[in-house]
């Protein structure tokens, strides 16, 4: 019975993470870079997870489609208060960007809160996994970073939650 009921619990916080990635297409296409305002971002994709500091004072507001999803989404808010860049930033490009030795901070504001975190207490490191597609593949993107939370590797592995990356 407990199985049952998690299992529906789990199925409707899917659906709901589908539904909402799904109508993130159309939002993007009704705001423009340079006219859309920080308060027409707020009315299609609502509260942000994060907000951070961007270069030359602007902000970055952070739209997390994780665990079910496989897109995080930066919007940049310039100082004039127009958005300036909307980026979905979980790319196998700015994977490459994670090096070794980078502080967690700065991997998380590159690409947004993790789908999940696994520490590992005896090994000293904690896992930070995200999932996201490419091409027709289902991938987790792992960082695995030390007890000072600085990057030692990265990798991608198919999705176990697909068959072999590819949806069932």
């Amino acid at each position: 019975m407990v199985a049952s009921r998690l299992k529906k619990i789990c199925l409707g916080t899917c659906l709901a993470a589908l539904l909402l990635s799904g109508c993130d297409p159309q939002r993007i296409a009704e705001l423009e870079e340079g006219v859309a305002t920080e308060a027409d971002v707020r009315a299609k994709f609502g509260e942000p997870e994060k907000i951070w500091d961007a270069p030359g004072g602007g902000r970055t507001l952070e739209y997390n489609r994780q665990p079910a999803g496989t897109q995080n989404y930066m919007i940049t808010i310039g100082p004039d208060g127009k958005m300036s860049a909307l980026r979905q930033v979980l790319t196998p490009e700015n994977f490459a960007k994670v090096q070794p030795g980078m502080m967690m901070e700065d991997v998380r504001k590159m690409l947004g809160k993790p789908m999940k975190i696994t520490p590992f207490a005896l090994k000293k490191e904690v896992d930070y996994d995200w999932r996201y597609r490419r091409d027709q593949q289902q991938l987790i993107f792992t960082v695995t970073f030390d007890n000072d939370y600085r990057v030692l590797r990265t990798g991608s592995v198919p999705d176990p939650q697909t068959d072999g990356g590819t949806n069932r």
